[in-house]
């Protein structure tokens, strides 16, 4: 086996843990709410979310095209070949350690931009920022900040509609009817999570197949995810969501706010909204930005001292070291790489 079909097998492996661990931390992405409010046991709800990001993994290539496009690869030489494959594998195993080590510490990031921080630092790491396709790459970031403030608004103002419209009602119509509906809206946030983190991690594969030379681009440039790295990814990340990170689900669910069956109706319902747009227009967006977005949208309808404002800090804290630490993690393996080989 020559060097270049060793590196691809591992960047392909390198793919797949990353979308177990990128799983294991976003469980809490679909699920948390409908946990929290009891609806459906944690064992339910961590199936029904594996089931669905499985069947949300394998609709549409768009996300996966923008992923596919953060770097420019050149393929000319076995060489920069090479090279390529390294980036991608220092890049994923960067992120794949900064989303593990959060999950153990229960803290929801970002999969999106550990995986953007690893790939671009140890891209400029081997190439300078001449490498990186600022276009991609800014629409992106843009999203992820973005989406928290589209969930919380959207979630905020959804919730209080839905509170002049079922003012008259008893609380345990409330609960039972809204409890009903949220099997349906935790349903689409776990089927939206896996059209659009899934997709990143095909983008990723299918870029280091066409460094390769292992797989070909489309007539108009765009890159063509092949049915098996759909069905991989798909059944990686509905793996590691399986596995479930309950702390983080405890983090999400129970200590940021109070969830009843209404509210976690609407948090996940302006969520899912929010992310369909994104995956519909092609534009990479974090789950866990937009989910804790909405939670917090929902909690402050009643007031800032339902929100546990100290514990939201910390989160957007892991935020934004997120981005930085990936990158120089990326890229501070990138070295060590080529420095013993």
């Amino acid at each position: 086996m020559d060097s270049l079909t060793l590196l691809v097998i591992i960047v392909v492996s390198m793919a797949l843990l990353f979308d177990f661990v990128n799983g294991w931390n976003d469980s809490a992405n679909a699920i948390a709410t409908i946990v929290a409010t009891r609806v459906l046991s944690p064992f339910v709800a961590v199936i029904m979310a594996a089931v669905l990001n499985l069947a949300g993994a394998m609709i549409g290539n768009e996300v996966a095209n923008t992923m596919s496009n953060m770097v420019r690869v050149s393929t000319t030489t076995v060489g920069d070949q090479e090279l390529a494959m390294v980036i991608i594998i220092t890049g994923l195993l960067s992120a794949s350690l900064w989303a593990a080590a959060m999950t153990v510490l229960g803290m929801p990031i970002s999969g999106s931009h550990s995986l953007i921080g690893g790939v671009v630092g140890s891209a400029v790491a081997a190439s300078g920022v001449r490498i990186l396709v600022g276009e991609n790459i800014l629409k992106t970031l843009l999203a992820m900040l973005i989406a928290p403030v589209l969930g919380f608004i959207t979630a905020y103002f959804f919730y209080v509609l839905l509170i002049r419209m079922t003012a008259t009602w008893r609380p345990s119509t409330l609960n039972r009817a809204f409890g009903k509906l949220q099997m349906v809206s935790a349903g689409w946030m776990a089927f939206t999570h896996g059209t659009n983190d899934a997709q990143k991690v095909m983008g990723i594969i299918t870029m280091a197949l066409v460094a390769g030379r292992f797989h070909e681009t489309s007539a108009d440039g765009n890159f063509v995810v092949p049915l098996w790295v759909q069905v991989a990814c798909a059944v990686a990340i509905s793996i590691g969501t399986a596995a479930g990170g309950w702390k983080v689900i405890k983090t999400l669910g129970h200590h940021l706010t109070k969830l009843g069956p209404p509210e976690g109706f609407a948090a996940e319902t302006s969520a899912a909204l929010v992310l369909t747009i994104a995956a519909w227009l092609g534009i990479p967006t974090s789950t866990t930005h937009t989910i804790t977005g909405s939670i917090l949208g929902v909690g402050a309808t009643r007031g800032a001292s339902s929100v546990k404002w100290g514990l939201g800090e910390k989160i957007i804290l892991a935020w934004v070291f997120t981005l930085p630490i990936t990158a120089a993690l990326g890229g501070t393996l990138f070295y060590f790489w080529t420095l013993f080989n």
